[in-house]
């Protein structure tokens, strides 16, 4: 069996983040409606459904059926968003909040660049380990270090 390869990460800098940022935003966009559409679809289903049994001849039945599959449809397009964003190097932290990170490199080690929908550029990062309540803004000392290759 050979082993699998794992292909590095894409690494960005502030400029080619931000250089992509306008597909980002907009598959963002998109995903990010879609996202709250279907958290709220699922929990008002799943309140509809407590407590009920599909007994014959319930006139619920079938349209709770038919909510399901829907529900099953779009949650199929709010993966194919995530993905298309993955495919362009980045992470999707929260497809609800649209939190994506932009893997990066500062002062030689791996960071993420944090962008948050609806802000107009990546002006803050993050360690791999703090998360979005970790962000810090991007300053020109936190850019000294900043390359495109690992070191």
């Amino acid at each position: 069996m050979m082993p699998v390869s794992r292909k590095p990460p894409k690494l960005f800098t502030v400029e080619s983040a931000n250089a992509c940022l306008p597909l980002v935003r907009a598959i963002a966009s998109d995903m990010v409606g879609l996202a709250c559409d279907v958290e709220e679809r699922r929990n008002r289903l799943e309140s509809l459904s407590k407590g009920r049994s599909a007994a014959a001849g319930d006139p619920y039945a079938e349209e709770l059926v038919h909510v399901r599959q829907e529900l099953m449809r779009d949650s199929q397009r709010l993966h194919d968003y995530e993905r298309e964003l993955v495919d362009l190097g980045v992470i999707v932290q929260s497809s609800t909040d649209g939190l994506i990170d932009f893997p990066a490199v500062i002062d030689g080690r791996l960071v993420f660049l944090c962008w948050r929908f609806n802000e107009p550029e990546v002006l803050f990062w993050h360690e791999r380990d703090a998360g979005f309540a970790g962000r810090q803004h991007l300053t020109a000392d936190s850019l000294a270090g900043h390359s495109d290759e690992l070191a």
